[in-house]
């Protein structure tokens, strides 16, 4: 395979989970804001989605009584942000205008067709009573997509490296969420352990689709602790940090070839650190450093995977 194909491939699969956690990141923010409490903290549950989308506050007019809009629409539809919804629908669709050869024409009629229902509407859809129906929309197309893809392409080389994307950008999503709720949110909460601590870290399990694993597994009260364990080893939850590394090394294992040495080098490596690790020494050298370790790494596997498949720098 072409490397430049190998390498949008690569790319339409993470801009398709991106505009999905986007979508994640800002139904868990707006849930945040539901619930009755100071100015302060709902100001702080938009700043936390910009932080989980690794941009700053600072870069956005942000503040104020319309903090949630600004933030909504530079997330979603600002086409300067390379971050936002549409930003990432459009990359993809270029993606896969430029690899109709080598995509299904599902596939391609599934992009399209979320793309111009995307520019038939316009900012209405961020409207308080409107919102959650667009997020759960975005994330439908996305699910589509992938199911689409599933089930029409050849299980071969060009689906490992759709996969790959997938796994990767999700990783970084799931990793970025938690510790942003973590350390933005919970700081805050005088309450813990209450009635708002439980709504915080379920609105956290709903993001990532995760609520009713977490109660059939633990059949208790929502906590810090357990939601952390489930998100970052439970290797049977689809959007763990655990199950992304296990699909991921499965794929490098099948892509391999004697320049990827470094690729699976890197990623058993980050493998491991998930496969063999407690939670409780994860809390006790500190669940932040633990995950800003791990997008970190979690980069550098992408970018390594790019320079030895993909040729790219």
């Amino acid at each position: 395979m072409l490397s430049r194909v190998a390498d949008q491939l690569y790319w339409m699969a993470r801009y398709s989970e991106r505009a999905e956690n986007m979508a994640r990141i800002l139904d868990v923010a707006d849930r945040m804001t539901l619930i009755p409490q100071p100015a302060a903290a709902q100001e702080l549950a938009w700043r936390s989605a910009l932080e989980v989308a690794g941009v700053g506050a600072e870069k956005v007019a942000f503040g104020g009584s319309d903090a949630g809009r600004t933030v909504l629409h530079y997330l979603t539809f600002d086409t300067g942000n390379p971050m936002s919804i549409v930003s990432s629908l459009s990359a993809m669709r270029e993606n896969a205008r430029a690899l109709r050869g080598s995509i299904t024409t599902e596939m391609f009629e599934i992009i399209n067709a979320t793309w111009f229902e995307l520019q038939a509407g316009d900012e209405t859809v961020l409207l308080p009573d409107n919102r959650r129906r667009f997020f759960d929309w975005i994330k439908e197309r996305s699910h589509l997509f992938r199911g689409v893809a599933a089930g029409t392409m050849l299980q071969d080389e060009a689906m490992r490296f759709m996969q790959a994307g997938f796994d990767i950008e999700r990783a970084d999503n799931t990793a970025r969420l938690l510790d942003s709720k973590y350390h933005v949110l919970l700081p805050m909460n005088d309450g813990v352990g209450g009635a708002l601590d439980y709504y915080q870290w379920g609105a956290v399990l709903r993001s990532l689709s995760a609520f009713r694993a977490y109660h059939r597994i633990y059949r208790d009260r929502v906590t810090a602790f357990r939601v952390a364990e489930l998100v970052i080893l439970n290797a049977e939850l689809p959007r763990s940090l655990r199950a992304c590394y296990d699909r991921l090394i499965a794929t490098f294992e099948a892509l391999g070839n004697p320049r990827s040495v470094e690729t699976r080098r890197l990623a058993g490596l980050r493998h491991a650190s998930l496969k063999f690790a407690r939670m409780e020494q994860i809390f006790s050298d500190g669940l932040h450093e633990f995950l800003v370790d791990f997008i970190d790494g979690n980069a550098e596997v992408g970018r390594q995977f790019s320079r030895e498949f993909m040729m790219t720098r």
